[in-house]
């Protein structure tokens, strides 16, 4: 059963621009972040200038991909999801639109302040206390914006990517709230309210939970949405999806002491880190087992749907990862892997195969919706660009698997005599074929953004706004 609606029912601006934003963000991130592959390789692209250089371009890079990208697909789907699955409009249309401008001018400022160097140097939380507040500000309305909308829903139970979104977003909060306490001496300048392991403690909380439900919980809402839509099935098993909500909710936030093995950090608390991270292997692959089941009997589609292929891929590289994950967290592992580049090739197994793949999946479904058009402007064009996300993808992590791996064994190879082996020179040198193929793996997927642009381009271009929001329909829950 399906209700036509009347053209102001939804609030398809504000998803609108952030779906724009989304793609305009992950063209620069990503083309930071080959640049900033290739300085590795060739090091004069530095310029001699202060900067231009790796230190201070690599937070921006993380930042632009996680905040920028990232966080704009957040926004843009949490906002079409909510409306959707509720069958109501967003609770304010300023506050949205607020939203909106908020988190473009606290991405601004980052690209102002972190090449000049003004820095909390706290990993994903570099930006200075005047922007973590107008952040914090940002996201409350967030909040108040999204709950609002569940709270005038005209169905009767909450669909469960909302509860992902719900979760995503009160965590976020709390994370970047406690871990951005500090005491500022100037207006660029602030220094942490911890010190010592317990700065660290706090940071890491912060940080492998950011990843935690910054970049897995609210992208798992994403998940549970749209790859039901994409192949017109409902979602596997809900039972599944409450009991992995609750266990990943649970369990994810006690991870992060496994980022400070080997430290000054009391050894119960390393150890508990690792227990945890080891145990969240069930819960998340219990939400990758749920993705891949809800394709049983529309497997086929995958031969002739590219949007289908990027959620399911995504889906798959989200599983890898997560199992990655807490093999690290083990200490022998860790001992071995721990600052090489065996962490960055995890980390974007994760950032490119699973959030980036789900979010350019996501924006690929909404954009003829939000405009009025059955579909993309060219499905070649789509297809064109998952395998150039998906081989780029694939060159990135192998390179830095055998780099981390040579790595970690040369810095622990030792001689008959105590000493060294190699030097860290020596290591280096080794690494350099990696780093080559990393920036060629970066440079096919950044590649594909751009093919992206263009087919979004050319689709908005042909598209009737008006008559999107005239033809909205609110469908049972059940569809979605």
């Amino acid at each position: 059963m399906s209700t036509a609606i009347s053209p102001t029912a939804y609030n398809y601006k504000v998803v609108r621009q952030f779906a724009i934003m989304t793609v305009v963000w992950g063209i620069l991130g990503m083309g930071l972040g080959v640049f900033i592959a290739s300085q590795l390789v060739w090091p004069e692209l530095n310029f001699g200038l202060p900067w231009t250089t790796f230190g201070r371009l690599r937070p921006l890079h993380t930042n632009l991909v996680i905040f920028a990208f990232g966080g704009c697909a957040l926004f843009a789907t949490s906002y079409y999801v909510v409306q959707r699955t509720c069958q109501t409009r967003l609770i304010s249309d300023s506050l949205a639109a607020f939203t909106f401008w908020g988190w473009q001018a606290v991405i601004v400022g980052a690209i102002v302040t972190l090449p000049l160097g003004y820095t909390t140097t706290k990993e994903y939380a570099e930006l200075e206390w005047p922007l973590a507040i107008l952040l914090a500000i940002v996201w409350v309305t967030y909040g108040v914006v999204f709950f609002g909308t569940i709270t005038k829903r005209k169905t009767k139970h909450i669909y469960v990517g909302n509860w992902f979104y719900g979760a995503f977003i009160v965590v976020t909060a709390m994370l970047h709230i406690v871990n951005h306490a500090s005491l500022p001496v100037s207006f660029f300048k602030s220094y942490s309210a911890y010190a010592g392991a317990t700065d660290a403690m706090i940071q890491w909380w912060y940080g492998h939970n950011a990843v935690g439900f910054f970049l897995t919980t609210g992208f798992l809402g994403m998940m549970y949405y749209f790859v039901p839509k994409q192949a017109e099935r409902p979602i596997y098993s809900y039972r599944l999806s409450i009991v992995h909500f609750w266990a990943l909710i649970t369990l994810y936030i006690w991870a992060g002491p496994h980022h400070l093995h080997y430290t000054a950090l009391p050894d119960w608390a390393q150890s508990l880190g690792m227990a945890m991270s080891i145990i969240l292997l069930a819960p998340s692959w219990g939400g990758m087992i749920n993705g891949m089941m809800t394709l049983s009997g529309a497997w086929h589609k995958l031969r002739t749907d590219p949007i289908l292929r990027f959620l399911v891929v995504s889906l798959a590289f989200y599983g890898m990862s997560t199992f990655e994950g807490p093999m690290m967290a083990i200490k022998t592992v860790n001992s071995l892997s721990h600052y090489t580049d065996w962490t960055i090739g995890h980390v974007h197994a994760g950032a490119l195969g699973w959030v980036a793949m789900i979010s350019i999946g996501a924006i690929y479904h909404m954009i003829p919706k939000l405009y009025g058009r059955t579909q993309m402007h060219s499905i070649g064009l789509i297809n064109t660009h998952f395998w150039l996300a998906t081989i780029g993808t694939v060159l990135y992590i192998a390179s830095m698997w055998v780099n981390g791996i040579t790595q970690g064994l040369m810095w622990r190879a030792i001689n008959d005599d105590g000493t060294l082996t190699y030097s860290f020179v020596e290591a280096l040198q080794a690494s350099h074929p990696g780093f080559i193929v990393r920036a060629l793996g970066g440079a096919f997927f950044a590649s594909g953004m751009l093919f992206m642009a263009y087919n979004v381009w050319r689709t908005v271009r042909a598209s009737n706004p008006a008559e999107a929001e005239a033809a909205a329909k609110i469908a049972v829950v059940g569809a979605h």
